[in-house]
Parts: structure tokens; sequence; C-alpha cells
């Protein structure tokens, strides 16, 4: 059976019109084929419970993996305050896995997931969304088995209260993690980048306790901000300064590596709330993105993504997106998916969402967790031996 993909996307007062009216789209487009995977896209503004009640009205036992998002991603550009549904039919299975604990212990929601893959002689690879705002990413990498085909992102939603959300299967709630167990006749190729340039400014990050930055340099986060930037350190705890603190990340020195650690907002006391921990006592550079460096990445990480393919033809991409992208080019929204559309064509069916943090697999190490970038995940189908 030929694998085949389709996208459709709505918008509607309630969440469950919104979800029936992107899930009937995407079955009218992909035709007389029987959906074997669901993944669904849906803003925060919608209840996730009645989005899913919506989408598997239509879809009946086809496994549904899904997660919020502040905007919708397809082929056509950003949705916002819509639902969007990507279906893939072809000769693969899918597992839908809900993981209900992840916000209070990352290591053993990963042993719980290398029981579930262990247990599958099959498994090829693994797609999450979890808990953006709650859960310590970065522990579940770690605690996951190296040379594991894993990737996904973190679900991300309303800024201002932390409401976020995932589905798997018939289940949806916040704090989870929601996956997919991937297997059979599919192949996956996976591409990252970022926008974001290192601009000269380098600090010493002073105080830092759990996901809380306290201090750079012996001042307050926000102070250090401050000054460079040239607003009042108290405006920074307030809105729209709080949550714009993202478009300027830090690039935090790990062995020979310089990897992206971003705030979600500035608290009240002035301390940055990360969502991956910082190490006292090391260096830390300003990094400043732009619409051409972002561009460069989105080509960047859909050229990788071809090129894991092989020779495999691309069928469907998933496109997983920072938040800051979507705060950087909010005048030139969906720009991230014409760049991704210059490499792998206008034809290909896109789907995506934004999110607060990204996990793509390394070779003979754990998963990496990423902020800041976009990854394209491209599936396409096994070329017979």
């Amino acid at each position: 059976m030929t694998l085949v993909a389709s996208v459709g996307s709505a918008q509607a007062l309630d969440g469950r019109e919104a979800g029936l009216q992107a899930a009937h789209q995407a079955l009218n487009r992909i035709g007389a084929n029987a959906p074997g995977f669901a993944v669904v896209i849906s803003s925060h503004q919608y209840q996730a419970r009645e989005v899913l009640n919506g989408v598997t009205s239509l879809l009946g036992d086809a496994p549904v993996l899904g997660f919020s998002s502040p905007a919708g991603l397809t082929h056509e550009g950003q949705q916002p305050h819509s639902v969007v549904v990507a279906l893939l039919s072809g000769n693969f299975q899918a597992d839908a896995l809900w993981l209900p604990g992840y916000a209070q212990s990352g290591r053993e929601t990963a042993a719980k997931l290398m029981q579930y893959v262990a247990a599958r002689e099959e498994y090829q690879s693994l797609l999450f969304f979890a808990d953006g705002f709650n859960g310590d990413a970065e522990q579940l990498c770690n605690a996951l088995s190296p040379g594991l085909n894993i990737m996904g992102g973190l679900s991300s939603g309303d800024l201002h209260t932390g409401n976020t959300y995932q589905i798997a299967g018939n289940q949806t709630g916040t704090g989870g993690l929601a996956a997919a167990i991937l297997r059979g006749n599919l192949k996956i190729g996976v591409g990252h980048a970022h926008g974001w340039d290192q601009v000269g400014k380098q600090f010493r990050v002073t105080r830092s306790r759990g996901f809380w930055l306290r201090t750079l340099d012996g001042r307050p986060a926000s102070e250090t901000y401050a000054t460079l930037f040239g607003y009042p350190a108290r405006d920074w705890a307030f809105p729209p300064l709080n949550y714009l603190a993202r478009l300027y990340p830090l690039g935090v020195e790990q062995g020979d590596d310089l990897i992206v650690r971003s705030p979600i907002r500035v608290e009240a006391d002035g301390s940055f709330r990360m969502n991956a921990t910082i190490r006292d006592g090391i260096d830390a550079y300003l990094l400043v993105g732009s619409r051409v460096a972002c561009e460069r990445a989105a080509h960047e990480a859909a050229q990788q993504a071809l090129l894991q393919l092989g020779d495999a033809k691309p069928v469907f991409a998933l496109v997983l997106v920072d938040i800051a992208w979507q705060l950087l080019l909010k005048a030139q929204s969906g720009i991230e998916i014409t760049a991704v559309q210059d490499i792998l064509g206008t034809k290909i069916p896109i789907a995506g969402g934004y999110t607060l943090g990204q996990v793509v697999s390394a070779d003979g190490v754990p998963p990496k967790f990423l902020n800041q970038h976009i990854v394209v995940i491209a599936f396409g189908e096994k070329n017979p031996e």
C-alpha cells in the first residue's frame, strides 16, 4: 500500500466543530485510503476534549497524537485560532501512548517509554509531545537510551496562564507526555537548525536554582537585560517584555558546544523562568535572531531531513517551530513554511505548530533537548529492496 498523506485545517467558535471540520477536510483529501495515524495541532483557546471528540467522531479507531499551540501551520502558512489535522495512510502501524506523570518526573516517564519500546520488536521511531510549561525535558532526554530514533516537541499555548495540553489516543490532559510508536514501511528524515547568532555580549551565570536563572554577573537577570536594551528592570516583569525576553536567548557553553537556552518569561523578582536548568559559574552569550537567519535555518533543516530520507520521496512534513519564531516573524507570518517549501516543494502536505522546545535524536548519545529551533520531520516510504 502506497504511503499517502493529507492535511486539513478549520476555524470555528468551539473546538468540537473546528476538529470535525479539519478532520472532514483531511479525509476528503486522502480519498478512499483509510487513515492509519493522525496528528492534531490545536489552538490552546479550544478545550482539548472538545477538539478530540470532533476529530475522533470521523476518524474512528485511527491512533491520534496531538498538542496545543498558539497557532497551527500548514502548507498554506500560519493558521491562528484553528485545528490542524494531518492524516497518514499506508503499510505501517502506530500505537498511541498517554503518560500523565511527565510533569512529576521526566526520568520515570523515560523509563516507561523504554519499557513500551522494548516490548515491541518492530519499533522504528517514536514521536512525542510533552508539556512545555511543566516537567524537565532535559532530564527526560538524558534518561532515554542512546540510538533510539526519537523526535518531538514541547506543547505551548497561553504564556500568561501556562495553559497547554497534549493528546494521545482518546486521552487528553496537561502535565503529560503523548507519544506514538511508529513501525512498518516508513522512512523518517529529521533536520533542525536555528536563526539566532551571538552579538558579542558575554555574561557569567552567578546564581541559578532549578528552572530559575536568578542572576547574571551578580545582578538580577532583568537588570542585566535592562542595561542592554534600555527598558527599566521593573518593566521586564510585565507584558509584553516578560514574554519578549524569549527573543533574546542565551548561548550556554556545554562541553565544546554552545547550546541555546531561552526564557519562557521574566518573573516579578527579575529572574528568568527557563525550561532547562543552567549551572552556576558558566559563561553565557546573548543571542539575537533575524528573518534572514531564520529563513536560512528553515532551508537547512529541510535539506537535512531530505538528506536523511535518502532515496525515499517525501510524502508529508511535520514542522515544529519554537514559539520565538512566531514572535520574531510576526510581520511576515508563515515565512518559515515558505522556506521549507523551497526545499521540499509546494505539493508536499505540511502540518505543524509552535513549541516551547524541541527534541531530536543524535547518533550514539541520548536525544538532544533544543530551544529556539525549527525541526522538520519528513515522512517517506521505504523503497523495496
